[in-house]
């Protein structure tokens, strides 16, 4: 079964063509890699998957629904994670993660926090202020409040971006024991290891165009290639 079916999505801001006719579907349970430089389209697909841009050309569909068509039934599944990402830092913690389980489902509040607290794994220091928080801290709340509501599709936008190598260790083991769960992953990353650790299939994108996809070993092995960093080296050159 498809989560999400992506056809042809075009998207402009002004006269610059940001994504240009894009094209992919990721099936249920699976961790989905979108990769590429820097301007590639990466974020702005992330985007307008989770209803956040308008769409230019095309269509999306999120368990069945169009994301351009019914976007208010498309966030009832979903849970997105941007790159800049932050959290009220007057708060604890435990706080925010309360705060925001309330904007979803006040009945369920306390069931999403302790799994968000379980998630986050911060140990006593969820009852800090999150202005205490180091970087990894910040991030681990951060997967935990994107995670708690038990989302059939979690886009995470550089997930571990910044992270040293035992907090982005500890941040990959969460995802990938999400989709155990039935947790549906989109997520984009720099990172080509973490890419090739933990995803099922990739896209890989440049110039907001998609120039190959398939599974990281299968890649590997078409062009030769000792990781996916020199398979992505060849397809752009």
């Amino acid at each position: 079964m498809e989560s999400v079916k992506v056809q042809n999505l075009i998207k402009n801001y002004g006269k610059s063509e940001a994504v240009k006719g894009i094209s992919f579907s990721i099936e249920k349970g699976e961790i989905f890699g979108l990769i590429g430089p820097n301007g590639a389209g990466k974020t702005t697909t992330l985007r307008v998957i989770a209803t956040l841009l308008q769409i230019n050309g095309g269509s999306i569909t999120v368990m069945n629904y169009d994301v351009e068509k019914q976007p208010e039934e498309v966030r009832k599944f979903i849970s997105y994670l941007p790159e800049d990402a932050g959290a009220y830092k007057n708060l604890t913690g435990k706080r925010y993660l309360e705060f925001i389980a309330n904007f979803f489902d006040p009945k369920q509040a306390s069931e999403m926090v302790n799994r968000g607290i379980t998630i986050a794994n911060l140990h006593e220091r969820i009852n800090d202020r999150v202005d205490t928080y180091s970087k990894g801290m910040m991030r681990r709340l951060l997967v935990g409040r994107a995670l708690m509501t038990n989302p059939q599709l979690a886009i995470l936008d550089e997930p571990t971006s910044g992270l040293d190598v035992v907090n982005a260790q500890e941040i990959r083991k969460i995802i990938k024991n999400t989709t155990l769960e039935g947790t549906t992953v989109l997520l984009s990353s720099h990172n080509m290891l973490e890419v090739e650790l933990l995803c099922d299939r990739i896209a890989l994108i440049a110039q907001g165009k998609i120039i190959e996809q398939g599974k990281p070993k299968a890649l590997m092995e078409k062009y030769n290639a000792r990781n996916i960093e020199e398979v992505f080296t060849k397809v752009v050159s």
